[in-house]
C-alpha cells in the first residue's frame, strides 16, 4: 500500500524563496506541494480550495500579515501553520494565534545553513501534519485537526525497571481550581480577594529546591500557560525549550512581562533561586550545578544531545544527579523523546514527575516516550499542570 503523501502550501512573498523551498520540499518523497500563495490575501482565498495538510508561513508579507492571517483564517480552516521567518519577535504572536511551531530562515548564501535548514523544516512538516492546533484566543484544541499519530492510552510500563507509583490522570484534581486567576489582572480587571491572596502567597517548600521543566514543538504557548499561573514566590524554575539562538532572549522577555515571576535568558553562573526563572539559552547546553549550598545554572558551548541544542535530557540529567529529590520535573508537548530518559533519571533519583496528557498535547511525542519507560509520576493536563505543581508544593 502506497503511503499518502503529505500535501504542503507554502506562503512567501518571495518568489525566489518560494520556489527554492517549493523545489527542496518536493524533492522528499513524503511530501507533495499542493500549492503556494504569494500573500496572505491570496492564502485566504486558496487554502479552502487546497485543503492542505500542513503549511509554511511568513510572518511580514506586503497587506496582510502572516499574524493577522492566522487570527482571521485560523479559526475556521484549523491547519498545521510552521513559520518560516527571520528573526522577528512577532513569531511568539504568531505562535499565540495558533502556528505550531517555526522555523528560521536559512542564510542563502551559506551552503550549509540552507542544508540545516531545509532538514530542520522537513522534520517539522513531517510530525506537524498531524499535529493539535491550538485555537486563538482559548486554551482548547481544535477538534477538527487531526490527533497526533492516532496513539490511543498507553500501558505506562515501564521498560528498564520497576518503578513505584504509576501514572496517574489527575484532570479531577481540584486544588486551586480557579487556577487561572492567578494571572497578572489587566488595569480593567476585577479581582476577588481570596485570588489576591493567593496570588501573593509565598511559597516555601522544606521538600523541594526547584523545578525543571522541558518542552519543544508547542512548547512557547504551553510554558507560558503553566508559569504564568505560579505566584512571584515560587521555588527557582529551569526550563529549556527546544529554541535557536536568537529567539531564547525574545521569549524570555514574552514570558517577563506576562508572569508574576522573574523571568531571564539564562547566563553562565546565574544562581537559581525563589521567584526567578532561568530559560537555556539557544544553541548552548545548560546544566544544574551545585553552588555552596544552592545551585547556578552552567551555560556551554557543546555538541547537540538527543539532536538538541539546548537539550531537555542534559537539563534532567544535571537535575537528577544534582537535586535528586529535591525537584520537580515537567515535560510539556513536543516531538521527538528528548527529555524522556532525563526525567527517567529524575524520578529514579527521587523528583516528582510530571507529564503532559495526550489530550492537551500539540503534539504528543515527548510526553508519550517519558510516560513510556515510566519516568512520569503522574498526567495531567496542560491547564491542570499548575494545580499539581502547588499541590505537590503544599506537601513539602
Amino acid at each position: 500500500m502506497v503511503k499518502k503523501k503529505i500535501r504542503v502550501m507554502i506562503v512567501d512573498d518571495s518568489i525566489l524563496f518560494r520556489n527554492w523551498l517549493t523545489q527542496n520540499i518536493s524533492a522528499d518523497p513524503r511530501f507533495e506541494v499542493a500549492g503556494y500563495a504569494i500573500n496572505a490575501l491570496d492564502a485566504k482565498a486558496k487554502l479552502p480550495i487546497l485543503k492542505p495538510d500542513i503549511m509554511t508561513l511568513d510572518i511580514e508579507m506586503p497587506g496582510m500579515s502572516g499574524l493577522d492571517f492566522l487570527k482571521e483564517v485560523l479559526p475556521s480552516h484549523p491547519v498545521p501553520v510552521i513559520l518560516v521567518s527571520s528573526l522577528n519577535v512577532r513569531v511568539f504572536d504568531a505562535l499565540a494565534a495558533g502556528a505550531i511551531d517555526f522555523v528560521r530562515k536559512p542564510d542563502m548564501q551559506q551552503h550549509n545553513s540552507k542544508e540545516s535548514f531545509i532538514s530542520v523544516l522537513r522534520t517539522k512538516l513531517s510530525v506537524g501534519a498531524n499535529a493539535r492546533v491550538r485555537l486563538p484566543g482559548t486554551s482548547g484544541i481544535s477538534q477538527t485537526a487531526s490527533a497526533p499519530f492516532g496513539y490511543g492510552h498507553l500501558a505506562g510500563s515501564a521498560a528498564t525497571g520497576s518503578i513505584p507509583n504509576p501514572p496517574q490522570n489527575v484532570a479531577s484534581a481540584n486544588l486551586f481550581a480557579n487556577s487561572t486567576a492567578m494571572r497578572k489582572p489587566s488595569a480593567s480587571q476585577s479581582v476577588s480577594p481570596s485570588v489576591q491572596r493567593f496570588g501573593n502567597l509565598p511559597i516555601h517548600s522544606a521538600q523541594y529546591d526547584m523545578i525543571a521543566i522541558g518542552a519543544s514543538t508547542g512548547g512557547t504557548e504551553a510554558i507560558l500557560e503553566v508559569v504564568r499561573q505560579f505566584p512571584a514566590k515560587m521555588p527557582g524554575i529551569v526550563i529549556t525549550q527546544h529554541m535557536p539562538p536568537g529567539f531564547t532572549a525574545m521569549y524570555a522577555e514574552r514570558l517577563n512581562r506576562l508572569c508574576n515571576m522573574q523571568v531571564k535568558e539564562a547566563s553562565h553562573g546565574d544562581k537559581i533561586q525563589p521567584g526567578l526563572i532561568l530559560l537555556a539559552p539557544g544553541g548552548l547546553q545548560m546544566r544544574v550545578v551545585r553552588l555552596g549550598t544552592g545551585y547556578s545554572v552552567s551555560c556551554t558551548e557543546e555538541a547537540k544531545v538527543s539532536g538538541h541544542k539546548p537539550s531537555v535530557d542534559v537539563l534532567f540529567d544535571s537535575v537528577a544527579t544534582t537535586v535528586k529529590s529535591r525537584a520537580i520535573g515537567v515535560i510539556l508537548t513536543g516531538m521527538g523523546a528528548d527529555g524522556a530518559a532525563g526525567m527517567l533519571r529524575m524520578r529514579k533519583a527521587g523528583a516528582f514527575t510530571i507529564g503532559q496528557d495526550r489530550e492537551s498535547c500539540v503534539v504528543y511525542g515527548m510526553p508519550m516516550e517519558a510516560y513510556k519507560i515510566g519516568a512520569v509520576c503522574q498526567q495531567a493536563s496542560l491547564s491542570n499542570i499548575p494545580q499539581v505543581v502547588m499541590a505537590q508544593l503544599a506537601k513539602g
